[in-house]
């Protein structure tokens, strides 16, 4: 058995997953109950509430990409980096549902580098907010400065709230930019009017 069972009851497929297997609501809900960090924070810290907050860093037109980085964690779960690295067969396997995620919402496969700098922003401001103190230091994140303000406390279904509305928000303005962006194309064929009121 190769399928995992949603929280909507939909069948996803780990080897071969497909776009019309990933919903908006499995993907809040199951980032809102993983804590990062395999739960070794000082409190319930949600891979969504993290999503939020790297999405809260980059520009306007990168926030959707950023809000879905994690995604793939909400059918493999979030293993801890140390782990991931020993584990190539599981690199493979988030790879092919990053892909599917990516179709479904009509991303780039590959991020760019202000998602990847507002990730390590975001870890070291988990570092200092969530994690016990600790001499060792973290070569990830040298040169890292957290952000300015203390991670708020939200309970799970906060989260969930929170991720899913923002989620909606930036699919719907993502979409009608692209909608409009495609009638301005056609429309230089024809008279210039107004792109319909539909869109």
């Amino acid at each position: 058995m190769t399928w995992i069972l949603t929280r909507t009851g939909r069948r996803f497929d780990l080897l071969m997953p497909k776009a019309d297997q990933v919903s908006t609501l499995d993907i809040a809900h199951a980032l809102a109950n993983i804590c990062r960090f395999n739960g070794h924070t000082s409190r319930h810290y949600s891979v969504a509430q993290h999503s939020l907050l790297v999405a809260s860093i980059v520009p306007a037109e990168h926030q959707l990409a950023a809000l879905l980085h994690d995604a793939t964690e909400a059918y493999v779960g979030d293993m801890v980096r140390p782990l991931k690295a020993l584990l190539p067969d599981y690199s493979a396997i988030e790879n092919g549902i990053w892909l599917a995620i990516c179709e479904r919402f009509n991303l780039e496969p590959e991020l760019p580098a202000c998602i990847h700098e507002a990730d390590m922003v975001a870890l070291a401001t988990e570092r200092r907010d969530l994690m016990p103190e600790h001499g060792e230091r973290w070569p990830c994140l040298e040169g890292v400065t957290p952000v300015p303000y203390r991670l708020p406390e939200w309970t799970s279904t906060h989260a969930c709230i929170q991720y899913h509305s923002k989620l909606l928000d930036l699919l719907q303005t993502t979409h009608r930019t692209r909608a409009l962006s495609t009638w301005e194309r056609v429309d230089e064929h024809h008279a210039g009017g107004e792109a319909p009121l539909c869109m």
